[in-house]
């Protein structure tokens, strides 16, 4: 989810430090109850991947088919990765300092 809301943050803003690992993946969660609940449950989290996967699809310019092929076990990336990805925008050199687009 920290993925969905860093991706999700103003173009151009979305920042992560050189030594970061960013990680996507589907939702998880488990299951109890009857058979009717349990088929709830697993509905609505197949919805929720669905929308998470249209988040990061959107925000990231990455295809859907990509995301939902990346998601569907952890995915991790290297904050370098990450930017290529389109998750985030800048990997700032140390902490508090402004990219260099920024500086201008």
């Amino acid at each position: 989810m920290g993925a969905v809301l860093l991706c999700a943050g103003a173009k151009g803003k979305r920042y992560s430090l050189p030594n970061s690992r960013i990680m996507i993946h589907q939702p998880w969660g488990g299951a109890q109850g009857t058979a009717s609940d349990i088929d709830i449950q697993a509905k609505e989290i197949l919805k929720l991947r669905q929308k998470l996967n249209g988040i990061l699809a959107y925000h990231s310019g990455a295809p859907l088919s990509r995301i939902t092929r990346d998601t569907d076990r952890d995915f991790f990336m290297s904050a370098e990765e990450a930017v290529k990805y389109g998750i985030i925008d800048h990997v700032l050199p140390h902490r508090g300092e402004r990219p260099a687009e920024e500086k201008k």
